[in-house]
C-alpha cells in the first residue's frame, strides 16, 4: 500500500517537473529547452507588442500624410501624387510575401525583425536627413500672381525627390520583413500544447492590435498635427526617435523570448513533393486504413489524417512492400527510420494534410477580398467625405486635420478589442464550452456583417450631406461628426474581422509557415487595393455611358458616392452568404498531441 502512493507520489512529482519546460520545440535565448516560468507568454509579448506600437505609428504618419506631402513639398500634381501613393502601398503591402518568406525559411523571425527593423530606421534617418540637410530639403515655391517660382537655391531640383523616394522605398521593404516576421514572432512565445498558455494565446491578438490602434492614433492625431503646423522634420525626427527606442525595449526582452528554427530551405517545397507524389502513384489504390499512410514519428507537431483532397493522400503510400511489412513501419520507430524514402516519390502524411490546409486557406482568402475592398474606402472616399464637411470644433475655431478622422476607427476597434476579450470571451466559453468563445471564422462573418453596415450608414450620410451642399449651393456644411458613426462601427468590425483574419491566418498555417500565414493576410489588404482601384474604373465608365453622370465626378459634390456605397454594401452583403456557407463546412487545423523532448535542439537566435 505504501509502495502503491509512493510510486503515485513520483509520477505526480515526474508531471510537475515536465511541466516545468516548455514542449513546442522551441528553445531560449542560449539554445536550450526554455524553462516555462522564465520565459514566453505576456512576459515577452509585452516587449514585441512595445516595437509593434513604434512602427505602426511610424507608418500611419508616413502613409496618411504621404499625398499631402507630394502635393505641398515635392510640388507633385494631383494625379502623379496619386499614383506614386499608389505604387509604395502596392509595393509596401505585397512585400510581406517575400519577408515572410525569407523568416521562414532563412533567417528566422527574431533575426528577420532586427533586419527589417535596422533597415527601416535606415529609411526614417534618409527621410529625417532629406529634410534638414541643405543639400538635400525641398526647393521653395514662390508665388507670382497665378505662376510659381521654385527657388533651389543652388542645388539640384531632383535631389530632395530622390532621396525622399529611396527613403520610403527603404521603409517599404523593411515593413516587408517587419510585420510578417514579428506578429508570428509574439504568438510564437504561447505553447498550444499547454491550456493555460492556449487561452492566453488567443488574447494576444487581441492586445496585439489595441498596441497598433494606440500607436495609429498618436500618429494620426498629434504627430500628424506637427507636420503640419511645425515642420516635417519635427515629426519625422520624433517618429525616427520613437522606432530606434522600441527597437531597443525589443532587443531588451531578448532572454524572455522563445525562439523557433527556421526551416533552412523553401517551405513551398515539401507541398511541390506532395503533387509530385500523388500524380506519379495515381493509379495506386487507397490504402485501407489511414493509419498505413508513411509519416515520421519524430516530427514536432504531426497533424490528424481528414478525408478532404483524398488524392493526395496517395502521395504519402509506401510502394513495393506487403500488408504486413506497412503495419510494422507505421507502428515501429526503428522500421520507419529503416526507410529510405525520396521526397518526390514518397511524402510524410503531415506534409500531405500541411498541403490540405493551403487548399483549404484558399476560398476563405478569395471571400475576404469583398471585405478587404470595403476597407479601403475608410481611408480614401470616408476621409473624402470629411473634407466636404465642417470640421471645426468649439468657438475657438480649432479645424481637425482631415486625416484625423480616421482615429475613430481605430477607436471602435479599441472598444471592440477590450468588451470582446475581457467580458464577451469569457461568458462564451462557459455557453458554448469552446476555448476561443466561438470559432475564428464566425468571429470573421461577424465583423464583415459590421462593415456591410457601415456602408450602408456611409451611404445615407452621404445622401444626406449631397442634399445640404446643393440645396444651400455648398456654404452650409454638415459638421464632421456625423461620419462619426460610419467610422465607429467599421472599427467594430476590424476588431472582429481583421483581428479574426490574423489569427486565422497565423494559426491554420503550417507550423514551418507561420511568417507567411501573416503575409497571407496581408496580401488580403494589398490586393484588395488594386481590386478597389479597378472597380472604381469599371463604375466609372458602366455609370457614365449613354450619356448619364458618372458616381465619379470632379469634386464630392458632383459625385454620387452614396450610390458606390450601395454597391460595396450588396457586394458584401451576397459574399457574406457565400462565405457563410465555406465556414460552415471548415475543417479546422488539428495536431496530434505529441509531447517531444527537445533538450539537445539548437536554435540560430
Amino acid at each position: 500500500m505504501d509502495y502503491g502512493a509512493e510510486t503515485k507520489d513520483d509520477k505526480n512529482l515526474e508531471t510537475i517537473k515536465e511541466e516545468q519546460w516548455v514542449n513546442d520545440s522551441s528553445v531560449d535565448h542560449k539554445g536550450r529547452r526554455p524553462l516555462r516560468a522564465s520565459t514566453g507568454v505576456w512576459k515577452a509579448a509585452l516587449f514585441i507588442i512595445a516595437i509593434e506600437f513604434g512602427e505602426r505609428l511610424s507608418y500611419f504618419v508616413i502613409s496618411t500624410n504621404l499625398i499631402v506631402y507630394l502635393t505641398k513639398v515635392v510640388h507633385q500634381d494631383l494625379k502623379t501624387a496619386a499614383k506614386n501613393v499608389n505604387y509604395w502601398s502596392g509595393v509596401t503591402t505585397m512585400m510581406p510575401l517575400l519577408g515572410g518568406f525569407l523568416a521562414d525559411a532563412y533567417f528566422g523571425r527574431f533575426s528577420m525583425v532586427l533586419i527589417s527593423s535596422t533597415i527601416y530606421v535606415l529609411g526614417l534617418i534618409l527621410l529625417t536627413m532629406s529634410e534638414l540637410i541643405p543639400g538635400l530639403k525641398p526647393c521653395d515655391v514662390v508665388m507670382n500672381g497665378s505662376s510659381t517660382t521654385t527657388m533651389c537655391q543652388h542645388r539640384s531640383l531632383k535631389v530632395h525627390e530622390v532621396v525622399f523616394f529611396i527613403a520610403i522605398y527603404l521603409i517599404s521593404i523593411g515593413t516587408g520583413g517587419h510585420k510578417p516576421s514579428l506578429e508570428s514572432f509574439g504568438a510564437d512565445q504561447f505553447d498550444e500544447n499547454h491550456a493555460q498558455e492556449r487561452k492566453k494565446k488567443m488574447s494576444y491578438f487581441n492586445w496585439w492590435n489595441f498596441g497598433l490602434c494606440s500607436g495609429l492614433i498618436l500618429g494620426v492625431t498629434v504627430v500628424a498635427h506637427i507636420q503640419q503646423k511645425v515642420s516635417w522634420a519635427a515629426g519625422d525626427i520624433i517618429i525616427t526617435v520613437v522606432m530606434i527606442a522600441t527597437i531597443a525595449v525589443f532587443c531588451a526582452g531578448r532572454p524572455f523570448y522563445r525562439y523557433r528554427k527556421a526551416k533552412q530551405g523553401s517551405p513551398l517545397t515539401p507541398m511541390i513533393q506532395v503533387i509530385v507524389a500523388a500524380i506519379i502513384k495515381r493509379n495506386l489504390p487507397y490504402p485501407s486504413n489511414p493509419a498505413q499512410l508513411y509519416d515520421e514519428t519524430n516530427h514536432p507537431t504531426p497533424l490528424q489524417h481528414t478525408d478532404k483532397f483524398r488524392f493526395l493522400d496517395k502521395a504519402a503510400i509506401v510502394e513495393k512492400i506487403g500488408e504486413e511489412e506497412i503495419q510494422k513501419a507505421v507502428s515501429s520507430i526503428s522500421t520507419q527510420t529503416k526507410i529510405q524514402r525520396n521526397p518526390w516519390s514518397l511524402a510524410t502524411a503531415t506534409s500531405v494534410e500541411e498541403l490540405k490546409l493551403l487548399l483549404n486557406m484558399i476560398p476563405i482568402w478569395l471571400t475576404t477580398l469583398t471585405f478587404g475592398i470595403c476597407l479601403t474606402q475608410a481611408t480614401t472616399f470616408f476621409i473624402k467625405q470629411g473634407t466636404h464637411m465642417n470640421r471645426k470644433i468649439g468657438d475657438g475655431g480649432f479645424e481637425l486635420p482631415p486625416a484625423s478622422t480616421f482615429c475613430l476607427a481605430a477607436i471602435g476597434m479599441i472598444l471592440t478589442i477590450c468588451v470582446y476579450d475581457r467580458i464577451l470571451v469569457p461568458r462564451l466559453r462557459r455557453v458554448t464550452g469552446n476555448e476561443r468563445g466561438i470559432n475564428i471564422l464566425p468571429r470573421i462573418g461577424i465583423g464583415m456583417a459590421f462593415t456591410m453596415l457601415a456602408m450602408v450608414i456611409a451611404a445615407l450620410v452621404e445622401k444626406k450631406r449631397l442634399a445640404v451642399a446643393h440645396s444651400s449651393s455648398g456654404k452650409t456644411l454638415m459638421s464632421v461628426f456625423w461620419i462619426a458613426p460610419q467610422f465607429l462601427v467599421y472599427g467594430i468590425g476590424d476588431g472582429f474581422a481583421l483581428v479574426g483574419l490574423q489569427e486565422y491566418f497565423y494559426d491554420q498555417s503550417p507550423d514551418s509557415m507561420r511568417s507567411l500565414g501573416i503575409a497571407f493576410y496581408l496580401s488580403v489588404l494589398g490586393v484588395a487595393d488594386f481590386l478597389s482601384s479597378i472597380l472604381i474604373i469599371v463604375v466609372d465608365r458602366v455609370s457614365g455611358m449613354n450619356g448619364r453622370s458618372s458616381w465619379f465626378g470632379k469634386d464630392m459634390n458632383e459625385s454620387r458616392i452614396d450610390n458606390f456605397y450601395w454597391l460595396l454594401a450588396g457586394m458584401n452583403g451576397m459574399n457574406l452568404i457565400v462565405y457563410t456557407l465555406l465556414a460552415r463546412k471548415y475543417t479546422y487545423k488539428n495536431s496530434i498531441k505529441n509531447k517531444i523532448s527537445n533538450t539537445s535542439s539548437t536554435d540560430n537566435v
